[in-house]
């Protein structure tokens, strides 16, 4: 049913799993798992011919099929400038409004292979709204826990596609505990955006796209926002496979973005950390969809950023607000979490060379900061 020689392996101890089965988590870590996976590479003259989808990039899938039945026509977003050297990646222009499409068609097509009684979901809002989208779009029943203070625009989108909405008091590891907890039981798929490997797989198309619309290249640097990393570890995935193909002759450095309030990764990095020592303290932000205190995946994002010769930036919200408002001002409507990165580039030192980041989700979606 899955590509050949796919298995789920844990990156710290090495246990498998079938790629096929519902064990949703490493047995001996309790940890995610990664996918034993080996991409062909993508032959950029025949991608004029091929479906306007992320399914395009079909050799680099570990789900590839040449009549994908769940797609809504996600990817394939422009790309527009914000400055002489800057370019935003318009990511909120999908079927659900956010990146998080590109994974959660992956976790549908898996779970309509698969065929489980049910489909189990954690969000603080947008990986929500899309596996909700996209397992109805495969007939699959689906439930989505989101925590409480989820924007109610998110809860309505969610409602509106079929889905069973949980509520659970409590922060973004609340609402976790509780998926977790039904995912173990039988017949239940964990589509979990943070521990299934199958969304990475989704969100690298995000790289693919910049490579083929490059024309072979890639920008100096990829400025990404970073809650549980699943758009970072994504680019990091793809960035491998076009080097390790030889299609790239180098790595662009990855610069990831936290909410200051909530920012446990920057905090570690700027330590020389390898792994996340401590959870961030509470605190409240604006960039709902990036305040995550524990981020299970901490150290491959830690080492995908120090690899590429990356960095992390922190932003404050006063400097979120200004920015969702001034692209705004530029006809770009996007969510805070969104708007993080473009705070990012005004506040920090200039980078050389050419910069992406992503616009990865509407402002429909939330609103306008209040002043």
């Amino acid at each position: 049913m899955l590509a050949p020689m796919t298995a789920y392996v844990c990156p710290r101890c090495r246990s498998r799993a079938a790629a096929d089965a519902l064990t949703w988590c490493c047995p001996q870590c309790r940890g995610p798992w990664d996918l034993a996976f080996d991409a062909a590479p993508v032959s950029l003259p025949t991608l004029a011919s091929r479906v306007n989808s992320l399914w395009r990039y079909a050799e680099a899938l570990p789900l590839a099929t040449t009549a994908p039945e769940v797609s809504l026509g996600e990817g394939r977003t422009p790309v527009v400038p914000l400055s002489d050297t800057v370019s935003a990646k318009l990511d909120f222009l999908t079927p659900t409004l956010s990146f998080k499409d590109r994974g959660a068609v992956m976790l549908a097509e898996l779970a309509r292979r698969l065929g489980p009684r049910l489909v189990v979901a954690d969000s603080s809002g947008n990986a929500g709204t899309a596996i909700a989208a996209y397992t109805a779009r495969a007939g699959v029943p689906c439930a989505v826990y989101v925590p409480e203070g989820t924007s109610a625009k998110k809860l309505e989108q969610i409602r509106a596609h079929g889905a069973r909405l949980a509520v659970v008091p409590g922060g973004r590891d609340a609402a976790a505990r509780a998926a977790q907890e039904e995912a173990g039981a039988p017949g239940v798929l964990y589509a979990s955006h943070v521990f299934n490997p199958h969304f990475l797989h989704g969100t690298k198309t995000y790289v693919y796209e910049l490579w083929e619309d490059g024309g072979g290249t890639l920008p100096d640097t990829l400025v990404v926002p970073v809650g549980n990393g699943t758009l970072l570890l994504g680019a990091a995935l793809a960035l491998d496979e076009l080097h390790g193909h030889g299609l790239i002759d180098r790595r662009p450095a990855l610069v990831a973005v936290q909410a200051a309030a909530v920012s446990p990764l920057a905090t570690a990095y700027r330590a020389g950390a390898r792994e996340l020592t401590e959870p961030a303290p509470a605190g409240t932000t604006l960039a709902e969809g990036i305040a995550i205190p524990r981020p299970p995946r901490a150290a491959q994002i830690l080492r995908a950023v120090r690899d590429t010769g990356g960095d992390f930036v922190t932003v404050t919200d006063d400097q979120i607000r200004a920015a969702q408002a001034d692209l705004a001002r530029r006809g770009l409507y996007v969510e805070t979490t969104a708007a993080a990165c473009w705070a990012a580039v005004r506040e920090a030192p200039p980078r050389p060379g050419t910069t992406v980041l992503p616009l990865c989700g509407a402002g429909a979606k939330t609103g306008l900061a209040p002043a």
